[in-house]
């Protein structure tokens, strides 16, 4: 049956997820303002979605300089870890499986949400044309610090200590956040990435960046314990390559030497439009890896069903729709109706459109 598929269960790198629905990346800006760790509602929150196949977790920064916006999580102190180990021990509890998401905002920050003198990060000095939020204000991106030598390799260090940390908190495993204009994706990026050294010009220069990040990681957890999340076709935050095609056919082509648990794509414009650039194929880039593959991006019940049965993807991660049913898993099992989203609680608060949306069950 088409319909069963979506709910077998799948090897997923180093465990099987009991089914092939994820919970996909999601800010909710909830930390601790005092220790930039797990909020006192989200051991609830992830537990209460313990029933996908796998919970990836909002995206959480290896450093203090990674932090892009105001109440975002870290997981480069014990404090923070030992937060984070209270949100695994409560899904564990619950019989899910969870990764922590693992990121550096790079040049999509402001100066004022950083701590003390710290500036925001990037290949180059080139400023995003976004805005932000810093708790107060909305205002531009500030003009990041193109990264040196020792920087780079700071920050690569960082993602590997991060993944200790998340290990040691109890998470099954992690995903480098690759995708939506953040510090990798603009590494990538032609568009962002105007170096003329070792990570800038050709491809396989702009790659090394993120090579050398997973090279890291999958050294200290494993490739099994390690998953990436891209945006090929994406222009989130102010990033574009002029070849997308060819980046990203180089970038998914050297991905299995790592063994990943999977790589995960959002598909056309993160958040937005599914349509891509002519000559753009995912069927294509999905084809490069060797590995399972969770499809993103707009998925509904029917979408998601005929992308399992059909091959083109081997896991579907939904947002918007986890953030207003915590047993999706279960309603798309039995075609039930979905609770809407409340936009009041979306973005920081308690536990008013965080933890309140009812269960089918009551």
């Amino acid at each position: 049956m088409i319909m069963a598929k979506l709910f077998e269960p799948l090897r997923v790198g180093g465990f099987e997820a009991a089914n092939r629905v994820v919970m996909a990346p999601l800010t909710r800006n909830r930390a601790d303002p005092a220790t930039d760790g797990p909020g006192p509602h989200h051991a609830e929150y992830y537990a209460q979605r313990a029933s996908a196949g796998l919970i990836i977790t909002e995206a959480t920064q290896v450093s203090p300089d990674g932090k892009g916006y105001p109440g975002t999580p870290g997981i480069y102190d014990a404090a923070q870890v030992a937060g984070w180990a209270e949100v695994t021990r409560a899904v564990h509890d619950k019989g899910g499986r969870i990764f922590c998401q693992l990121w550096h905002a790079g040049r999509i920050s402001h100066a004022d949400i950083l701590p003390g003198d710290l500036v925001p990060l990037s290949p180059s000095d080139r400023a995003a044309d976004v805005e932000l939020f810093t708790g107060t204000a909305k205002v531009q991106a500030s003009t990041p610090r193109r990264m040196g030598q020792a920087e780079i390799e700071r920050v690569a260090d960082d993602f590997r200590r991060a993944a200790e940390n998340a290990i040691a908190a109890g998470f099954d495993g992690v995903e480098i956040h690759g995708a939506n204009g953040y510090l990798i994706d603009a590494f990538l990026c032609d568009g962002t990435n105007d170096r003329s050294d070792a990570y800038g010009g050709p491809v396989e220069n702009r790659a090394r960046f993120l090579n050398e990040i997973l090279t890291a990681v999958t050294g200290t957890i494993g490739g099994d314990r390690t998953g990436l999340r891209l945006s090929p076709f994406s222009t989130a935050n102010d990033v574009r390559d002029s070849d997308p095609m060819a980046l990203f056919s180089h970038v998914i082509a050297g991905l299995n030497r790592f063994g990943l648990a999977y790589l995960h794509m959002a598909e056309g414009q993160t958040g937005g439009s599914r349509d891509l650039p002519e000559g753009c194929s995912i069927s294509t880039l999905r084809q490069l890896f060797d590995g399972p593959f969770i499809a993103n991006n707009g998925y509904t019940r029917p979408m998601a069903t005929r992308a399992v049965a059909t091959g083109h993807a081997d896991m579907i991660s939904f947002g918007q729709l986890y953030i207003s049913n915590p047993d999706l898993a279960e309603r798309l099992r039995q075609d039930a109706p979905l609770t809407p989203l409340n936009p009041k609680g979306l973005f920081g608060g308690g536990a008013e459109g965080y933890t309140d949306y009812p269960f089918l069950d009551g």
